[in-house]
């Protein structure tokens, strides 16, 4: 039976956690991106929710600790969803599923709608207002700014509470509802690698007198477009996984490996 919680968070609370968000990339890496800026912001309301359970918040500190890039601004919608479930003592896989799944999407909208939208259009608006010398432009252009700052409360809010209704339906499709999520999961970071990994080969064979035949182009890309790059993940998680090689060492091998091939003209 889920043991309910008492420790529901306030709207003071999630104002807090709506700030503290701003950590989100404070100790950004390759490995797992925004994790530990993740973690730092939420753990003082999981220790708050754990209380002297160390056992739970050290199981909760490790789900949160694993791979996360999504989008600053929206990023507390997903932490009050994340702490409404934690709170409710929800079953690990289905927080940890909903985790993966969402901070893709919610990356991609916030990006769309903040990055590539409203902060250009609001930064020519305002460049055309400082170039004739009106004082709006920049004025106009840090209250737009502010209020995206400030969305945080909304977007964090809203996470929290969607989680705290959720909760009847996620207890009583748990099973379902995690394995959609490691799926979706799955399929997203399946998504990165393509986005993030790239090795192409540019290795030519001449087959004729001033004509060569791309190794890359011509067979890998026609057999398989990505082959090279999922190749290469895969054997970089079996490594990790199986070998216990640790993620700098790796990193290390890649980058020595991808300048020396690059010198010999084979990538």
């Amino acid at each position: 039976m889920t043991k309910e919680s008492n420790t529901k968070m306030t709207k003071k609370d999630l104002r807090t956690l709506a700030f503290r968000s701003v950590f989100l990339q404070a100790s950004f890496n390759y490995e797992r991106m925004q994790a530990g800026g993740w973690t730092y912001s939420m753990l003082p309301f999981l220790k708050r929710i754990h209380k002297d359970d160390k056992k739970a918040l050290s199981e909760s500190m490790k789900d949160n600790l694993g791979f996360i890039n999504t989008n600053p601004t929206m990023v507390g919608f997903l932490m009050g969803l994340v702490i409404s479930l934690e709170e409710n003592n929800e079953d690990r896989s289905v927080i940890k599923g909903l985790r993966v799944a969402l901070f893709g999407p919610l990356a991609g909208i916030g990006d769309a709608i903040f990055w590539f939208t409203v902060l250009p259009i609001v930064a020519g608006i305002c460049s055309s207002f400082a170039l004739e010398g009106n004082v709006l432009g920049p004025i106009l252009f840090f209250a737009v700014y502010v209020c995206i700052f400030l969305s945080r409360i909304i977007w964090t809010t809203a996470g929290y509470n969607l989680g705290t209704k959720a909760i009847t339906t996620l207890r009583e499709n748990s099973k379902v509802i995690a394995k959609a999520a490691t799926v979706l999961g799955i399929t997203v970071i399946g998504g990165l690698i393509a986005s993030y990994v790239h090795v192409n080969l540019a290795v030519e064979i001449p087959v004729a007198a001033g004509h060569t035949i791309s190794l890359q182009k011509d067979f890998v890309d026609k057999i398989l477009p990505n082959i090279l790059p999922l190749g290469y993940t895969l054997g970089m998680f079996g490594l990790l996984k199986k070998k216990s090689i640790s993620p700098t060492t790796l990193i290390l091998v890649t980058f020595v490996g991808a300048i020396v091939l690059s010198f010999l003209g084979i990538l």
